[in-house]
């Protein structure tokens, strides 16, 4: 949304020219003369008060026609996790079987209440939530490898049998005995140069990679669930990891073909046009009547549309490489100005 409050307008400027990082992630500053957007402590000079214009979402500049800075970076700088809740995030990875609690946070110079405004804002739960899913990852990890149900609970640090299994059951929608039977849906959260993506996995593989502000998230995190009769947990995973270290080294410009395995969930038809867009080059686009025609079914136009658009692995399965007939973009779940930047960043290492 654009801030039109003229002292709203005032007070952020005044941020802008102070360089203040406390506003980082609370406004985007739009430059009319240069068509670039910024983050508050951009190092940049500063412009005239008359050529500015903010907003309260990245996204809403690049929807407006504004290009990330490259000297501040926008996208990945405020919405990045900061140091604090990066090391509050280590301390729960490096002691799974421990409850950090806020005494702890502050031990190590960590402010509780910070952490906790941010995992609300950026991860739609809070920190405690977030480090019990962690533990309760860990532990169903230990069960499936045979160690009993008594020695997991304490050894997870709960003081009770039915403590943990209520909280068990709760987040994982079983109980502890049915271990070798469940298989949750991770989630975890990367950062790329054009915003935060949350990137899900199974034991089989990648089930969902999208923007974090994709409009129709919160639905497909439903079906997901519903499909594959799991709960999505906070935690990682070898093929979660593996497509973190992936998407980076495509944003570098560094990688061009992914090898990671997914985890599809759609109908014969669906997957078959998404094989599709997966062998869809690098650099190149099609049209949605190309795509049909690639498929053997060229009167099928508006379906393969439908099923490009239930894509849930962005990028990956690259759907952004679609476009109209005549050259125009099309409707992108990322946004169309995402999909503009990828095509670009595309063509622009293709050649090299």
């Amino acid at each position: 949304m654009q801030i039109t409050h003229p002292e709203k307008i005032k007070e952020y400027y005044q941020a802008l020219v102070e360089r203040a990082s406390s506003y980082n992630g609370i406004f985007f500053v739009g430059v009319k003369t240069t068509s670039i957007f910024c983050i508050a402590t951009c190092r940049a000079r500063k412009p005239k008060f008359e050529n500015v214009v903010f907003y309260s979402e990245f996204k809403d500049a690049l929807d407006q026609g504004f290009r990330p800075c490259k000297v501040c970076k926008p996208t990945e700088n405020a919405l990045q996790a900061p140091a604090q809740v990066m090391q509050a995030i280590e301390l729960v990875k490096q002691n799974l079987k421990d409850k950090i609690t806020d005494y702890r946070l502050k031990e190590q110079g960590i402010a509780p209440e910070f952490v906790r405004r941010w995992f609300n804002k950026n991860y739609g739960m809070t920190f405690q939530s977030f480090q019990r899913m962690y533990r309760i990852n860990q532990a169903m990890i230990e069960l499936k490898e045979g160690k009993s149900t008594t020695e997991t609970a304490f050894d997870s640090g709960y003081e009770s049998l039915s403590g943990f299994g209520y909280t068990y059951k709760k987040l994982i929608g079983k109980k502890p005995e049915d271990a070798t039977k469940t298989e949750p849906i991770l989630i975890s959260r990367l950062t790329t140069p054009i915003g935060p993506m949350f990137v899900c996995a199974t034991e089989k593989g990648v089930c969902l990679l999208e923007f974090v502000d994709r409009r129709m998230l919160e639905t497909e995190f439903k079906d997901l669930q519903k499909r594959l009769n799991a709960q999505i947990i906070a935690g990682e995973n070898k093929h979660i990891l593996q497509a973190k270290s992936q998407i980076e080294e495509y944003f570098l410009g560094q990688r061009q073909i992914f090898d990671l395995k997914l985890h599809t969930l759609g109908t014969e038809f669906q997957n078959e046009v998404w094989q599709c867009l997966i062998e869809l080059p690098y650099g190149e686009t099609a049209s949605y009547r190309a795509q049909a025609e690639t498929i053997g079914r060229p009167k099928a136009v508006r379906a393969v549309a439908t099923a490009n658009g239930y894509n849930r692995i962005a990028i990956v399965i690259p759907c952004h490489r679609i476009i109209g007939k005549d050259g125009s973009l099309v409707g992108y779940g990322g946004g169309l100005e995402r999909k503009r930047w990828l095509l670009a960043h595309e063509a622009k290492f293709s050649l090299s």
